[in-house]
Order: structure tokens, then sequence, then C-alpha cells
């Protein structure tokens, strides 16, 4: 069993995620905390709840994903996972912030690289790994199939899809990815977002107007 505890932190209103089995490992995905007290607030629940952090995973390296990962790497000292381009992301975060008025920590580099069709182990849970570019170049998403559970960083959200305005990303890629590697999937998998609350892949095939406009021309 795989249990789930979100978090929104920074001014982007980013969702960090924390997913823990039986034996309380458990795994950060896109760890956005940037103030000390957001800081405070993920380490004093892991604490409070026995967890032993395994990995640190990032779907994406736009800076409000990012924020926490230097914070998280030197807590825990714990393996960075990531897709290789996400690279190139995570080292223009500096300069990306200064736009924005955020001051973010350098991130450390990935330990491991993860690509298409890749697994992260959790005991006895098993992330799969899909590479979901549109929004960034090396955008990918975490599949729990056993629990129909998707984290999707910024591909799919409730209502609406991710960005392809910066750079990185691109429309026709963000709309191949959701339909090829989302909308294959049943309507009662469970999509946690990086921003807004989750949703299910029936509510938004049903409902999401850039997925039905998109329908249109298929």
């Amino acid at each position: 069993m795989l249990s789930v505890k979100s978090f929104t932190f920074n001014p982007y209103q980013e969702n960090t995620y924390l997913l823990f089995d039986e034996e309380k490992r458990c795994l950060i995905i896109d760890p956005g905390c940037y103030t000390e007290t957001e800081q405070t607030e993920l380490t004093n629940f892991i604490h409070q709840h026995g967890l032993q952090p395994i990995y640190l995973l990032n779907t994406h390296g736009h800076i409000d994903h990012m924020l926490g990962n230097k914070y998280v790497k030197d807590t825990y000292r714990i393996p960075f996972l990531t897709h290789e381009l996400v690279i190139p992301e995570l080292e223009a975060t500096q300069a990306y912030g200064s736009m924005f008025g955020l001051s973010a920590a350098p991130s450390p580099n990935p330990d491991i690289l993860l690509k298409e069709g890749d697994e992260v182990i959790l005991g006895n849970e098993t992330l799969k790994v899909l590479f979901t570019p549109g929004h960034s170049a090396g955008h990918i998403s975490f599949y729990h199939e056993s629990s129909k559970q998707m984290f999707s960083g910024d591909v799919l959200f409730q209502g609406s899809i991710g960005r392809t305005d910066l750079p990185g990303g691109d429309y026709p890629t963000l709309m191949d990815t959701i339909f090829d590697k989302f909308l294959t999937l049943k309507d009662d998998v469970v999509v946690y977002p990086g921003h807004g609350p989750s949703t299910t892949i029936g509510k938004e095939r049903r409902s999401n107007p850039f997925i039905l406009q998109e329908a249109q021309s298929r």
C-alpha cells in the first residue's frame, strides 16, 4: 500500500508529494519548499510519522519544483533521480529565479538518470517512469499502477494543461504526451498534478476543454 501526503509550497503554489509505504520508507517528489517555515513543515511531517526518505525525485527542473532540492539533499543525503534533460533546467534556475524575485539555492546534480520504462522501487511498491515532454523538454511522470495513481508534474491539471511558453515547452508535444501516455489509462486513475487539486483521467477525458478541442482534430 502506498500513502500520499501533499504540501503546497512557495509563491507558485506548487504541490510537493511524499509517498510512503507500510514500512515508512518514503519518496520526496518535487520539493518546492522555499522558506524556512516550509522546510520545517516538510521535515516535521517526516519526523513525526517516523518516515525514512529513500529517494528525491524531480518531474522536471522548473524553479517552483526544485526550490527544496538542496535542502532535502543536505538534510537526508539520499540519491536524487530525474531525467538527463532536466539538468540544463536545473542549471538555469538561479538566473530564472532572479527574474521573478526568487533566490534559488543551486540544485545538486542528479545521482541517477531516469528514462522511459525505468522503475523506481520503494520496498514492495513500484513506480513506472514515463517520459512526458511538452511542458519542458525532459519532463517525466511517475505512475503507481497497482493503486492507479499518476504523479504528473505539470502535464495535466484539473480542467487545464501545462503551459508551453517556457523554455523547452511545445504545445503539439504536450498534447501528444497527454493523448499517448495519459488518455490510454483507465478513467479511474487518479492524477496528482504539480499545481491545484487532484483529478482523474476520466474527468479530464470528459470535460477538460483543451483535450476536447484537441480530440476534434485527431
